[in-house]
């Protein structure tokens, strides 16, 4: 769809980043463009959903989805280094939900310098709850967009392109 008949389909309030592409803007540009577009609009949707419904944050949803991933818990680093955030991110999220009993921080056995944090059981009975309902939002967003398959594909095809192209620098 081109910028014009999108920003008049969306509306000047919905346009957002979208509204800088110009048709004689390289490809490039306006493909980056439209991906970031879609991206935020979908993160927005998710953040809001998940402050109205469960009074989190998308961080927050983030670092839980990480230790249910991994039962025998994760060392503080490797929860840092997989969500991409700094250490002191991390700590922070890690007092907080200590305090409010949903995480529990044990001395790694291996490394007495390092911390290995894991779900409590009403940590993982929340956060259980959270991820159904943050899938469910996921389908009504996405389950009717008819090429999901196809773009899923093409963005694992990028995914590559672009590692390899980090790998060549």
């Amino acid at each position: 769809m081109k910028p014009a008949r999108m920003a008049a389909a969306l509306g000047e309030a919905a346009i957002g980043r979208e509204a800088r592409s110009l048709p004689e803007d390289h490809g490039t540009v306006r493909l980056w463009l439209r991906l970031l577009s879609c991206s935020t609009q979908i993160e927005q949707s998710i953040r809001s959903r998940l402050r109205q419904r469960f009074a989190t944050t998308l961080p927050r949803f983030d670092y839980l989805a990480q230790l249910e991933r991994h039962p025998e818990g994760l060392r503080m680093k490797q929860l840092s280094h997989y969500l991409m955030v700094s250490g002191g991110n991390v700590t922070g999220l890690t007092d907080q939900l200590e305090a409010e009993g949903w995480v529990v921080r044990t001395p790694d056995p291996e490394d007495r310098r390092s911390w290995i944090l894991q779900l409590t059981p009403q940590g993982r009975q929340q956060f259980l709850a959270m991820a159904a309902e943050h899938e469910a939002w996921l389908v009504e967003l996405l389950g009717g967009f008819a090429g999901g398959d196809r773009l899923y594909e093409l963005l694992g095809q990028l995914r590559l392109h672009l590692n390899d192209m980090e790998q060549k620098q």
